[in-house]
């Protein structure tokens, strides 16, 4: 009984003491990114949207998603209304990655 009554009273104070401690979350803009170097945080801010022409795949930012995927020195070779190529090299030799020419580069 006396156990029972001890362990609320403690839970009771820590409860009351991290209540003046309680902050709200805040969305932050980091995410983790997986590749062929490991996890790597990335914090991403409103610098990598100006590569971008309205709502079109810029080619800096096509070349940050390239190099995000693993390839080593990409370069644009081919920009149509529908998709943005670009070639880089890998471990395994030369690679080609395919985005579609919209907003936030998607690979397709």
């Amino acid at each position: 009984m006396l156990k029972s009554f001890t362990a609320a009273g403690l839970a009771l104070a820590i409860a009351a003491g991290t209540a003046g401690f309680a902050v709200p979350a805040a969305a932050q803009d980091v995410e983790l990114r997986i590749g062929p170097d490991g996890v790597r945080p990335v914090i991403r801010d409103d610098r990598e949207m100006r590569g971008m022409r309205g709502d079109r795949c810029g080619q800096r930012e096509a070349r940050a998603a390239a190099r995000d995927a693993g390839l080593r020195d990409p370069e644009i070779v081919r920009v149509t209304d529908r998709r943005v190529v670009v070639e880089g090299m890998t471990r395994r030799g030369p690679e080609r990655i395919t985005f579609a020419n919209m907003r936030g580069c998607p690979e397709m």
